[in-house]
């Protein structure tokens, strides 16, 4: 299997990451895999390194050397995210009364995910869902609370001149709990990508634990403690002792649990017709220097959490969303990072909002 990066960012200041919907008195829970390479550019522009990483990561007509997970949260020895759709929440036993609510929770431990894809059931009596920040958490004294509570921070903008026109606001944020965070997989295409890349990132993630992720950076958000990492395969930093058979033969259907977006690409043998996924929609502005807040272009990304069929492994791709007038390209990364998932645990049933484009 290919090398993996796991890195742990340990937030020390609150962290805003702007929702789909673009309200400001809300934040999100994950950041999403193209808003942390768009920040990952920028970290690479400081560095010197910009021409290089665009080299090995933004060429529409190869593999991407690095792909990257969106960033989920963790607490402990707890990696959250998203579980597989159609295996959450789990099938209720027929005659027992199940006081717990699963399906409240939106992001559960990857111990769960593979205890569910191993058929094993649930105690509901070991588990409760944080209403704060939507997490199934293990009953005991080792977690109180869950990794974050969301908050508004208050503010008020002063017209410098007149001194008179004065306008409250509000910003939604994330209050990270002790020994909490937020964490990503980088995911490199073979061993030599690992060599070359692997403390370049871990110079761009330091970088960014200093400056800042997600929104407000301006006011002090979004910084982190120096980031954790942790070297491995993909199988082995997620789930571990989950057992997947061999990969079936040419021609065959493979399921895969999305751990980022994903936008398909030429050699993505998709069956759109199968799997169990949804769609969310994209914008954002241009941070660079030379282009900051123009609004990208609208593409529509299959979602994290989606169980998506092919006849091969998933590669996505890299999309150009600069608008008009842009004065270079802007990436929008759409590269597949997923772990496959046993054959005989293959739930279909949804397909909301159509094919990704």
């Amino acid at each position: 299997m290919n090398p993996a990066l796991l890195i742990r960012l340990r937030p020390n200041t609150p962290w805003r990451i702007g929702p789909d919907h673009g309200a400001l008195d809300q934040s999100e829970a994950v950041l999403h895999s193209d808003a942390l390479y768009a920040a990952l550019c920028l970290a690479f522009e400081q560095l010197g390194w910009l021409e290089e990483w665009l080299n090995a990561t933004a060429d529409p007509y190869s593999t991407p050397a690095v792909r990257f997970s969106s960033c989920f949260p963790w607490q402990r020895g707890l990696l959250f995210a998203p579980p597989p759709m159609g295996l959450w929440p789990p099938a209720e036993t027929p005659g027992v009364l199940t006081k717990l609510r699963w399906k409240g929770a939106r992001l559960v431990p990857t111990t769960v995910i593979a205890a569910l894809l191993r058929g094993e059931s649930l105690d509901e009596k070991a588990w409760t869902v944080d209403a704060h920040s939507g997490c199934l958490l293990p009953v005991g004294g080792r977690f109180p609370t869950g990794p974050f509570r969301r908050m508004r921070r208050s503010s008020v903008a002063v017209d410098r001149v007149t001194g008179s026109n004065i306008q409250p606001w509000a910003a939604g944020c994330l209050q990270f709990a002790p020994a909490s965070g937020l964490y990503c997989v980088a995911e490199f295409v073979n061993a030599t990508a690992y060599a070359v890349w692997s403390r370049k990132l871990e110079c761009a993630f330091r970088l960014l634990a200093d400056s800042g992720l997600g929104g407000l950076r301006s006011r002090g958000f979004g910084r982190s403690r120096t980031p954790d990492f942790q070297p491995g395969t993909l199988q082995e930093l997620l789930l571990p002792d989950l057992q997947v058979s061999q990969a079936p033969a040419n021609g065959a259907d493979r399921t895969w649990w999305m751990l980022s977006l994903f936008s398909p690409g030429a050699a993505d043998q998709v069956a759109w017709g199968s799997g169990n996924y949804a769609l969310i929609e994209r914008s954002g502005r241009v941070a660079s220097h030379s282009g900051a807040g123009l609004v990208k272009l609208s593409s529509r990304l299959v979602k994290e959490g989606s169980l998506v069929v092919s006849q091969g492994k998933l590669i996505g791709s890299v999309r150009d969303v600069a608008p008009a007038g842009a004065p270079h390209p802007v990436w929008r990364a759409g590269f597949a990072v997923a772990l496959e998932l046993p054959a005989k645990e293959t739930p279909q049933k949804n397909h909301a909002g159509g094919t990704a484009a």
